[in-house]
């Protein structure tokens, strides 16, 4: 019975891990990667190990940066008594894509999801209260910019809990609906984020 050289079947195996790809997806690019260049595939290969080893996660806002504090945490020109949560870094370059956001940002890591057993404990909720309760800088506004799903609207709703019961004078709003219910932040344009940020409401 035929059966794949081990080099190519545990590339496929590795690629399966990825989240969105699946068996064909993963032989296509493992056979794609087959017919590459090998000075490519080493410097892909470079790419992948220095991705962990050259980047660090911000102490304040919790993104990913070559430098700690981040570049974005570090820079006089922000207004740091406003925070925009996010639930990934990614979420962080689809809002300075609008350059309609001069605040900062705090990075979750993810969202209330009980079904995968993630509680607010499993991301970055606490260090967010911590950091606007003890923080240096007065927070005048926290902008609760977390996807507009299910997962998303319950850890929005969970985080103003949490900030009413220590200010309840504190401002909390939150993205408008110019995104489409069900869509996350990272697939949305320009546009529909820039007029999300302005016509965001109290929370």
């Amino acid at each position: 019975m035929f059966s794949l050289p081990k080099p190519v079947s545990k590339l496929i195996d590795a690629f399966e891990r990825l989240p969105g790809i699946g068996p064909k997806t993963a032989q296509r690019l493992t056979f794609y990667l087959l017919h590459v260049p090998q000075a490519e595939l080493e410097k892909f290969a470079e790419a992948l190990t220095n991705l962990r080893k050259n980047t660090v996660e911000c102490s304040v806002c919790f993104n990913v940066s070559e430098s700690d504090p981040c570049e974005i945490c570090a820079s006089s020109t922000r207004h740091k008594n406003i925070i925009c949560v996010v639930e990934q870094p990614i979420d962080i370059l689809s809002i300075e894509r609008t350059n309609k956001f001069d605040g900062v940002y705090h990075v979750l890591h993810g969202a209330i999801n009980p079904l995968n057993n993630i509680g607010p404990d499993e991301i970055r909720i606490g260090e967010l209260t911590k950091r606007i309760m003890m923080g240096t800088h007065p927070i005048l506004e926290v902008i609760l910019a977390t996807n507009p799903n299910m997962e998303g609207e319950a850890t929005a709703m969970y985080i103003t809990r949490q900030l009413r019961a220590q200010n309840s004078k504190l401002k909390v709003t939150r993205l408008a609906h110019g995104l489409p219910v069900g869509a996350d932040l990272e697939y949305a344009d320009e546009v529909t984020l820039t007029r999300a940020l302005e016509g965001r409401r109290e929370y």
